[in-house]
């Protein structure tokens, strides 16, 4: 079972357990046919509160009671199987079964490596440059199934980025650049032309990339492309330089819609 990291529902049992709250751990266990989300998500329900998803509706809607009926009961675990057709005023098709389980520490220690499991196989993003847009995409990346570092050398723009599982540096991108992990995502944003161009040739020469992201005109990355080639770089790894970013023909410039695009453009790089 794989559990999105972002979702942190160890952390929140953590502090339910220590304040004597009691909760419940639902868990899409079985998952047939067209369904909301996939097996293995999971929620906590509280008496008065929910963390998380199984995908919303009637049928969460559903565990949701039957978690809370089983806390008050003093139950220690259920089943519910469930049909997501007309009867459930729902039209996916498929079916499902929740498992609901007392949650203890036991639980929460099972969840804590779970989530961690996940963490450790999310693909990595490499944001270059703490400016407008970089903060704006640390900020759309930070709630997605993704490990995010931006890196910047200067010190008070590095501390504006925002987003609680953001890993935030201060130095040298194009170090950080050399010394990226294969298979990494990277968006090269920073406020020098040079950088991005010292950024993107590392990346290039090693071509154990994902993603290269270039912030810029279509413009940039012809001059950029034609000073690459000028040095010799395999011209199958230039064709993979994205710029412009975003992957739409969207004339909004603004720090926000540029982050939303290239977000969008990162879950479909490797959702497929």
């Amino acid at each position: 079972m794989s559990l999105d990291p972002s979702e942190a529902l160890s952390e929140t049992l953590a502090g339910a357990l220590a304040a004597g709250e009691p909760a419940a751990l639902v868990t899409l266990s079985e998952a047939r046919g067209s369904t909301p989300r996939a097996a293995g998500t999971a929620m906590l329900v509280m008496p008065g509160r929910v963390v998380g998803t199984i995908g919303g509706g009637t049928y969460e809607w559903a565990g949701i009671a039957r978690a809370r009926q089983l806390l008050a009961a003093g139950e220690r675990e259920a089943t519910l199987p469930m049909p997501l057709g007309p009867e459930t005023g729902q039209c996916c098709g498929g079916h499902v079964t929740l498992t609901i389980v007392r949650a203890g520490a036991e639980t929460c220690a099972s969840l804590s490596a779970r989530e961690a499991e996940g963490a450790a196989r999310a693909p990595w993003v490499l944001i270059y440059g703490a400016g407008h847009v970089g903060r704006a995409l640390a900020l759309a990346l930070d709630p997605l199934p993704f490990r995010t570092r931006i890196v910047d050398d200067r010190p008070g723009e590095i501390a504006r980025v925002e987003g609680a599982r953001i890993l935030r540096e201060v130095g040298s991108a194009s170090a950080v650049a050399e010394a990226a992990p294969p298979g990494a995502a990277h968006v090269v944003l920073t406020h020098s032309h040079a950088l991005d161009s010292l950024i993107c040739a590392s990346l290039l020469e090693a071509n154990s990339f994902a993603y290269l992201g270039l912030i810029g005109s279509a413009t940039k990355r012809a001059t950029f492309l034609s000073a690459f080639r000028a040095m010799g770089l395999d011209a199958a790894a230039l064709d993979r330089l994205v710029c412009p970013i975003g992957g739409r023909p969207v004339r909004d410039k603004r720090p926000a819609v540029i982050a939303a695009l290239v977000a969008a453009e990162l879950i479909g790089v490797f959702a497929g």
